[in-house]
């Protein structure tokens, strides 16, 4: 599925996930994004989405994880 094709509501799924799978708060992950702890909560609870700058970071970050993030990475940005 293209990340264009991603339904919004997908989006909160994902953030949701990478935040546990990194056992990080939404504000350490907010820190870690460049993005306010409020920015992170209205991912995950619907009221908006990431910026293109920001998919492109949660992106690398899932490429960091390696195998840990590699569903998530077909899941959400497989081309």
């Amino acid at each position: 599925m293209n990340m264009l094709q991603t339904k919004h509501s997908d989006i909160k799924n994902l953030i949701r996930e990478l935040r546990q799978r990194l056992e990080l708060t939404q504000e350490q992950l907010a820190h870690q994004l460049g993005v306010t702890y409020l920015t992170v909560n209205r991912w995950e609870n619907n009221h908006s989405k990431p910026s293109p700058m920001a998919m492109k970071l949660i992106e690398l970050k899932l490429k960091a994880m390696g195998e840990l993030g590699e569903d998530l990475l077909k899941e959400y940005f497989a081309q």
